[in-house]
């Protein structure tokens, strides 16, 4: 998720169009592209508001990497230099020591172009970006970063399923994650129409698929589940009424919501999520579309923790590996943002 260089202000007044990360170098095991795997060497970037950023999260919490890639965790409230460490001491993140990302992003480039967007990775040793590419990121983490994996950890890419995972990450990606913001940015009613009938047609049909098996690949958690879950756990806090995805809620969609649930459950996933955050960041930074920054006070949270009766299908879903431990200390999510 990214600022944008005329404000924030923008927002809903122009079509919109997802920018490709300009960012796009490789973490990778044998170092091939100049940035070699090592722990304490990054820093992760995230915003628990933006769904982009969330699939690092996850996957870094699935994947036992806490130790290994440290993680920063900027303000929900952009102003338009874009993300800010207000959340820290003094205003600036203690392991960076700046107080906006983009000083990071100019440090690598001046002048760059797109914008400056979460995830990032941020290279601790002269506090330059490495890399902002959302689409490779968590799929680095989960092969490139293999020896730094913890013990039981679960394969989110495998091979044997990638062809399949990929495939359904095309339609997630087109139709979903990045209809909502389609439909939500729309300047015309056309265009809004037309993005949002193809979001609903999406869901239905992904509706259709998880009916009778509890994941979307295979038998166990993969990367897919990741990035439909970021837009699925956003959808009646903020895509249903901000976003005008209202044909109906994921609270309505009986299949949907349960695949929801049951995720939210699991461990690495509704433990990084930060209602609170996504609700102030969308109600208060496109105020193209809310120029009053009035954040609801709805939904109703509580039924995220109700019963989802999913592992009826089977599954196992951390396969032959295990759950991931608690959360580590200084990374809960507060009390305000949880159900």
């Amino acid at each position: 998720m990214a600022g944008r260089d005329d404000g924030n202000s923008a927002y809903g007044h122009k079509a919109f169009k997802r920018s490709k990360s300009h960012f796009a170098d490789r973490i990778t095991a044998d170092g091939r592209e100049g940035w070699p795997v090592a722990a304490g060497r990054y820093r992760l970037v995230v915003s628990r508001a933006c769904p982009w950023a969330s699939r690092a999260v996850i996957s870094r919490r699935l994947l036992g990497l806490e130790d290994a890639l440290s993680m920063a965790i900027t303000d929900p409230i952009q102003d338009d230099r874009s993300w800010r460490f207000t959340l820290d001491p003094d205003d600036r993140d203690p392991v960076l020591g700046i107080r906006f990302l983009a000083e990071a992003y100019e440090r690598r480039e001046k002048d760059h172009p797109g914008g400056v967007s979460v995830p990032a990775i941020v290279d601790v040793t002269d506090g330059k970006l490495v890399t902002n590419d959302y689409q490779r990121i968590t799929l680095d983490l989960a092969t490139e970063w293999r020896a730094l994996h913890r013990d039981g950890a679960p394969d989110l890419y495998p091979e044997p399923l990638r062809d399949e995972i990929d495939a359904v990450m095309a339609e997630v990606y087109e139709d979903v994650n990045n209809g909502v913001y389609r439909a939500g940015f729309a300047a015309e009613q056309d265009e809004y129409e037309g993005a949002c009938a193809a979001v609903f047609r999406r869901l239905e049909s992904l509706a259709s698929r998880l009916a009778g098996q509890r994941y979307l690949v295979g038998d166990t958690i993969t990367e897919a589940d990741i990035r439909l879950f970021t837009t699925l756990v956003r959808f009646d806090a903020v895509y249903h009424g901000h976003f005008k995805c209202n044909r109906w809620k994921l609270a309505e969609n009986e299949v949907l919501w349960a695949y929801a649930r049951d995720l939210f459950q699991t461990p690495g996933f509704g433990d990084t999520v930060d209602f609170d955050h996504i609700k102030r960041h969308y109600h208060q930074v496109h105020t193209g579309i809310n120029p009053t920054r009035i954040v609801p006070l709805g939904p109703d949270l509580s039924g995220w923790l109700s019963p989802h009766h999913r592992e009826r299908l089977g599954g196992r879903p951390f396969g032959d590996g295990t759950p991931p431990g608690p959360v580590r200390p200084g990374e809960e999510v507060p009390p305000l943002g949880r159900p």
